[in-house]
Formats: structure tokens, C-alpha cells, sequence
């Protein structure tokens, strides 16, 4: 006996889907953005709103400021040295950084006994703290106590100990040297990670065309580099634009504002003027967001080579 089908009445309603099927990829994401809005976008929006404002010593409100806060920021004496400073800082960091994590990269990429041994050394700048870092260079070169005036005084290199840190002509390049050093881990591994996606089957038709070893480096490891190289450098130009605890913890940024970049000399403005400081934070995010921009356009390594 055959059974015919029967069909829905008309009037029957069709099945809802459920709750949270209606909802799509919301659920998922939600979490997300509402991280976004609460730990970037909502401190953006406070920050801006208080370099608008006039603030008391002791923290209250006293009124709108208008544009004032911008005025008297840009009448400062010490902005164009801060700029300037900041400027040079982070090219020269972010440039020796690129260079010296390419070279490790390179190394780390061959075979040779202990390898995996300085691959885990590489580590320990990274795994430590930045502040704990700058804070123990700075005892390093202490005038007084540090070893580098002890030593350099026993080998007869120097006459007597120097103040590495209170004479900004000597206090930028070890600052400098100090951000290279814990710069090094992250970047090298990123490029290292690059340098492991290269297929090996590349390398050898490029010997079999006869290409010597910079050919083959220049045509094909560095084109196919290139994305992990852009991440490493648009990361340093961030962190090292934004660097606070290596400047702080080694000279605070003195004498007066004499090794202090723009995110440290919006920290010492804070103390005589909040509204002041709040307006140096929009202009380092404006300058931060434009410099990030400016390389990615410069660069057009997001782009295919034609």
C-alpha cells in the first residue's frame, strides 16, 4: 500500500528559527567590538574631550578651554626639540632594529649545533620586563656604582667615571641601544617565520637557473619577505614611537626635556597642566596614525609587484 504525502495546510505557520540563529555572527563578534569600544575607542574619545576642557591641579572641570590647551602646547619651547628628538629616535631604532633581526633571522634560519639553545636565549629580552630592563641598564651605567665606569676605568679607557645618563649627547645612544635590545626578539622571530615559508623548491630551480647567492637572495627571499618584513616594521614604528618605559626608567626624560620624546613629554605635562598633556596625546596619535599611513603608501608593499 503506497502512502501519499500530505501537504501543510496553507495556513500553517512555518517554523521560527531560533534566537540565536537570528542573531548571525553577532554572538561571536560582539564580544570583540565591545572590546574595541571600551579599551580603544572610548579612551580615544576621553582623551580628546579632555584636552578641550579646563582641568584643576587636584582633577575638576572648570569650564571648557576651546582651543587654548592646543595654543599653549604649540607655544612650548621644548615642542620642536621633543618633535625632533622623536623623530630621529625612532628612525634610528626602528632602522637598526630591521637590520639586526633580518641578520638573526638569517642565522637562526640555519642548521647549526646550539641553534635551538640561542633561539630560547633570544627570548629572555622579550620574556622580561621592559621597564625591569631600562631600570637595570641604568644601574649598569650608573656614575658612581655601574659597572660600565668600573671597568672602562680598570682598562684605562677612561680617566674617571662619566654620567652616561645625565649628558644627552651619551644618554640617547645607550636609550637607543636599550630599545634595539628588547626589539630584537619579536622582530627576528617574525622575520624568521617569514624566511620558513619559503618554499625550499623555489631555491633550488633558482640554482638550477644558474642564479648566483644574492641573486637568489635579492629575487626571491626578500619579495617573499616582504609581508613579514612590513609587519615588523609598522609594529617597531608604533612601539618604539610610543616608547615610555625605557626613556622613563633610564633618564625620566631629563635633564628638563632634553631626552624625552612626545610620549614622555606629554607625561611630564601632566603635572602642570592636564588639559596640556591631553592635547600632546591627540597630537602623538595624529602623528602616529600619519606615520603609519605615509610608509604603507611609500612602501606599496601591499600591493603586487607589476
Amino acid at each position: 500500500m503506497s502512502h501519499t504525502p500530505v501537504a501543510p495546510s496553507r495556513g500553517a505557520p512555518a517554523r521560527r528559527r531560533p534566537a540565536l540563529e537570528r542573531l548571525g555572527p553577532l554572538p561571536w563578534i560582539g564580544p570583540a567590538v565591545l572590546l574595541i569600544v571600551l579599551v580603544v575607542l572610548w579612551p580615544v574619545y576621553e582623551m580628546v574631550h579632555t584636552s578641550f576642557l579646563r582641568i584643576s591641579s587636584s582633577g575638576f572641570v572648570r569650564g571648557s578651554a576651546g582651543l587654548d590647551k592646543y595654543r599653549k602646547l604649540f607655544a612650548e619651547t621644548d615642542l620642536g626639540h621633543v618633535l625632533t628628538a622623536t623623530v630621529v629616535w625612532t628612525l634610528v631604532v626602528v632602522t637598526l632594529t630591521m637590520v639586526l633581526s633580518l641578520a638573526l633571522a638569517q642565522l637562526f634560519n640555519q642548521e647549526f649545533p646550539g641553534r635551538r639553545l640561542t633561539r630560547w636565549a633570544l627570548i629572555a629580552p622579550w620574556a622580561a620586563s621592559v621597564l625591569m630592563t631600562a631600570i637595570g641598564f641604568k644601574w649598569m651605567l650608573n656614575q658612581t656604582a655601574g659597572v660600565l665606569n668600573t671597568a672602562l676605568t680598570d682598562l684605562g679607557l677612561i680617566d674617571g667615571p662619566k654620567d652616561w645618563l645625565g649628558n644627552p649627547n651619551t644618554a640617547w645612544p645607550w636609550m637607543m641601544v636599550v630599545a634595539v635590545f628588547v626589539s630584537l626578539p619579536f622582530t627576528t622571530y617574525t622575520l624568521l617565520a617569514g624566511l620558513q615559508t619559503v618554499p625550499g623548491e623555489v631555491y633550488e630551480a633558482a640554482r638550477v637557473d644558474g642564479a648566483s647567492t644574492w641573486q637568489t637572495y635579492r629575487k626571491i627571499t626578500l619579495p617573499l619577505l616582504r609581508p613579514a618584513f612590513l609587519v615588523g616594521v609598522v609594529i617597531n614604528l608604533i612601539n618604539v614611537f610610543n616608547s615610555f618605559p625605557i626613556i622613563w626608567g633610564m633618564t625620566q626624560g631629563g635633564p628638563a626635556s632634553a631626552t624625552a620624546t612626545t610620549t614622555v613629554f606629554m607625561y611630564q605635562l601632566k603635572d602642570t597642566d592636564i588639559g596640556e598633556s591631553a592635547a600632546m596625546s591627540v597630537v602623538n596619535f595624529a602623528l602616529v596614525v600619519v606615520m603609519v599611513l605615509v610608509f604603507l603608501k611609500v612602501s606599496r608593499w601591499n600591493e603586487d609587484e607589476s
